[in-house]
């Protein structure tokens, strides 16, 4: 591979184009033409204010987001998106009803993977008397009743009349779950379920899906964020998608009895200043601009939806015949797995590590399971090329091939409740 480059598979930071690689080499030294390098130019230069505004252009044209959105470049990852949430929209609903008590301000939050638990907790946190109500719980649904292994069906969902804030991951990359894109797929978002006649207070983490696949019904999105290194950058920076109307004065609020929010999590300083009420994460920005440019040029997501159906087909189709022979065991529910992140499991004593380092002789890293889970995940992210994808398929078919076949084969967890 060019500059002695592996396969990259892990989960973040993910890989990225190796031609956006090399022009960011280049701006690093000169910018835009400047002679200043990215890491060094001044956040208020007119050329770098032009290019964050191509940034912005690049986003909204590719995923159509409506004029009723703001995009915002934000810093602290997914996580400060867990605490900004709650504190915009509490804010938000305070001042639309100032005099309802604390306990029904309600955040309804589902839950479908280690991600969406960790926002739920920290929105405990932050309450402030208001009402967490988990709206739905994969896990309860599962054989062991712990285990994040499927969407839940429509049937699991009981979503508050007028909540403050519904929360949902749409990719989770521990346990490789996922939402599907057609409304009529079982394992789609129930947005037919979700309150009506008001505007959908409905926020979406799309941090490892985003620019992957187009999102499905954003207009009707209060929130949709995503940290930028799974997809479209480097770590460092987060793009938030914000409806005005979610855009509040949080001061006035926490006049009302609110809490105080902190200037870096409120979204309308960031909004009036352009992303800029200090210094942004420079040069993710510029890396993001460069993905989104290329993205642009091969077909934006609509391009990146049809390679990555394809490659998730694939690796699934290997992952099926590994658990016909009793060599590998999928973790999720068939119809709710990831087309980002195939979770699984090599049966047999030793046989995960052999699997990894038999993949690391052949140039393909980061195939290590999250610690909370084991086993193996691929992560299948925009940059990871179909070739690349088929390299581990045929991988996966030579090692099941020679694996000795020590047990019956093995059904997955999701076929023991078929």
């Amino acid at each position: 591979m060019p500059h002695g480059r592996i396969t990259n598979f892990g989960a973040g930071p993910s890989a990225l184009p190796v031609e956006v690689l090399e022009e960011a080499a280049q701006g690093l030294l000169n910018f835009e033409g400047t002679g200043i390098g990215i890491a060094e130019i001044s956040h208020r230069s007119k050329e770098f204010t032009a290019y964050l505004a191509g940034v912005e252009a690049q986003i909204r044209t590719q995923l159509a987001v409506p004029p009723t959105h703001t995009i915002l470049f934000l810093q602290g990852g997914g996580t400060a998106q867990f605490s900004a949430i709650v504190l915009n929209m509490l804010a938000r609903h305070r001042l639309l009803h100032p005099d309802l008590p604390e306990r029904e301000r309600v955040l309804d939050y589902v839950l479908t993977g280690s991600w969406s638990a960790a926002a739920a907790k920290e929105a405990a946190r932050l309450a402030a008397g208001a009402t967490v109500h988990i709206a739905a719980d994969a896990r309860t649904l599962s054989p062991s009743g712990a285990a994040f292994d499927r969407i839940p069906p429509r049937s699991a969902y009981a979503f508050s009349p007028a909540p403050a804030l519904i929360y949902y991951c749409e990719n989770e990359t521990v346990s490789g779950t996922q939402f599907a894109t057609d409304p009529a797929d079982p394992a789609s978002f129930p947005f037919d379920l979700l309150p009506s006649g008001t505007l959908l207070p409905l926020v979406g983490d799309h941090s490892s899906s985003f620019m992957s696949r187009p999102i499905p019904r954003l207009a009707d999105h209060a929130i949709v964020y995503a940290g930028a290194q799974k997809n479209v950058g480097p770590a460092g920076l987060t793009v938030a998608i914000v409806r005005q109307d979610c855009i509040v004065d949080v001061d006035a609020a926490a006049r009302l009895g609110g809490a105080p929010v902190p200037t870096a999590l409120a979204y309308a300083p960031f909004a009036k200043q352009l992303s800029m009420p200090n210094t942004p994460p420079v040069f993710a920005l510029y890396v993001t601009g460069l993905v989104l440019r290329h993205s642009a040029a091969l077909g934006g997501v609509e391009h990146y939806a049809a390679v990555n159906r394809r490659k998730q087909a694939k690796v699934y189709a290997a992952l099926r015949a590994g658990e016909a022979k009793g060599v590998l065991r999928g973790h999720v529910q068939p119809g709710s797995a990831s087309w980002m992140n195939v979770v699984f499991n090599v049966l047999g004593d030793g046989a995960e590590a052999r699997f990894l380092a038999g993949a690391e002789a052949q140039g393909m890293k980061g195939l290590k399971g999250h610690r909370s889970v084991g086993g193996i995940r691929a992560s299948l992210y925009n940059a990871v090329t179909e070739e690349e994808v088929d390299k581990l398929v045929a991988y996966m078919h030579e090692f099941i091939e020679q694996a000795p076949v020590e047990q019956p084969a093995l059904p997955s967890e999701a076929a023991k409740t078929e």
